[in-house]
């Protein structure tokens, strides 16, 4: 059974970090492309980074280059999103999801990823 489960959200003052974890269960996480989506209060979901080990790619949103950085640890099959300097901004949810067509893309667009974890809420404070 296909499952991801997040998890590492929490509060934080601006300036602070925190390390989201992806649970997968299913697949291997680094046979799919996988990512991290943010949903801020009331605006849409945007992929934040994304990562395909066996395709060689990776994405990064422009707005957490130097801060953000996605890794994953294929002997735990988790996906992790080490977030530093937290901005106001990073405020919402985090999700997880992935890709598990039988291509290698592995873009930022959210509408091209089928399978989603719960979310878990990040909240920075000023």
């Amino acid at each position: 059974q296909v499952q991801l489960v997040e998890s590492g959200g929490g509060s934080v003052q601006s300036g602070g970090s925190l390390r989201l974890s992806c649970r997968v269960s299913g697949f291997s996480v680094s046979s799919r492309c996988i990512g991290w989506f943010h949903q801020a209060p009331g605006k849409e979901r945007e992929a934040v980074a994304t990562i395909f080990t066996e395709a060689e790619s990776t994405y990064l949103a422009d707005s957490v280059e130097g801060r953000f950085t996605i890794s994953q640890d294929n002997a735990e099959n988790t996906l992790y999103l080490q977030m530093n300097r937290l901005k106001s901004d990073d405020t919402g949810v985090y999700y997880c999801a992935a890709r598990l067509v039988d291509d290698r893309w592995c873009g930022p667009a959210e509408f091209m990823y089928r399978t989603w974890g719960q979310g878990t809420q990040v909240t920075v404070s000023s």
